[in-house]
């Protein structure tokens, strides 16, 4: 299928939409979507299906390159990352929507490496990276006990003032949530028939690329950047899970169900009654239950 699907998971879950009123790009790929704020040249926000029973671990291939959906002038493109310390950061990674066929996969995959697809992000290895890059194939692994697909809604955090690098106001957090088909057997007061229902479970996370420098120190930085073309400061990559509820809020999206279906949080509210941000250091910090 060409771009993502709301019924994927059996449970309509519906792609991210803004709250302001933005005019958002859909860009439809095979079995992923990419919503492009044209203004920021930046996507706001990506939904991909991942198929955990039909994934294909094929060899990358592809290259990256602008996407033939949008107008040039509407994405950042190789000139942003040009001899500089960012990456390409995928939203939707390589291997997310590499399912199907072998020719569906191999298409699926190189279909990823599209600018609108793309975020800037801190080019040096770290472990959060690492961490970060990883939470689908967790939550992957988690799920396949239940319905063997995750939906998987990406994008940084566009704010007013992040700061502006070659005409890019380069994000400085990204977010992540993943839902994923729960089953459970229902008992009708009634005592009618025992039934098999499906319901929805969610997780967010959020990426903070944040400088650790603030004040004097952080200008001084800043304006060393400026001065010799170079990527603004960014601080080491700090992964952390929140409330479902906290993504919407910091991203300025409606997430439909997802934060009622929250498995840490349900409506953004921890049984402590404040909307906690955990710091991960490691698969095992993160809870899907």
């Amino acid at each position: 299928m060409t771009g993502y699907d709301t019924a994927f998971l059996d449970v309509d879950v519906p792609l991210p939409s803004p709250r302001d009123g933005r005019a958002l790009r859909r860009l439809d790929h095979l079995h992923f979507t990419v919503l492009l704020d044209p203004r920021r040249r930046l996507a706001a926000a990506t939904g991909v299906g991942i198929d955990g029973a039909a994934l294909q671990p094929l060899p990358r291939t592809g290259g990256w390159r602008l996407d033939p959906l949008a107008h040039p002038a509407e994405q950042a493109g190789p000139e942003l990352y040009h001899r500089n310390g960012l990456d390409r950061g995928h939203l939707v990674r390589r291997r997310d929507p590499m399912w199907g066929t072998t020719a569906q996969a191999r298409s699926a995959g190189e279909a990823t490496f599209v600018y609108s697809n793309a975020a800037p992000q801190v080019g040096r290895f770290n472990q959060s990276k690492d961490l970060w890059n990883g939470l689908e194939d967790h939550v992957l692994t988690y799920a396949q006990a239940y319905r063997r697909r995750v939906a998987v809604f990406t994008g940084p955090v566009l704010a007013a003032d992040d700061p502006v690098y070659r005409g890019i106001g380069i994000p400085r957090r990204f977010w992540k949530v993943a839902a994923w088909a729960v089953a459970r057997w229902s008992v009708p007061s009634d005592g009618g028939p025992i039934r098999e229902e499906v319901g929805l479970a969610a997780a967010a996370f959020v990426l903070d690329q944040s400088p650790l420098l603030t004040g004097v120190a952080l200008a001084r930085a800043q304006a060393q950047a400026l001065e010799t073309d170079d990527a603004p400061p960014l601080g080491p990559f700090r992964t952390f899970q929140v409330p479902v509820a906290e993504v919407e809020a910091i991203a300025g999206l409606d997430l439909g169900a997802l934060p009622a279906a929250d498995v840490r949080a349900p409506g953004g509210v921890t049984p402590s009654g404040a909307a906690a941000w955990t710091e991960l250091t490691g698969p095992g910090d993160v809870r899907l239950e």
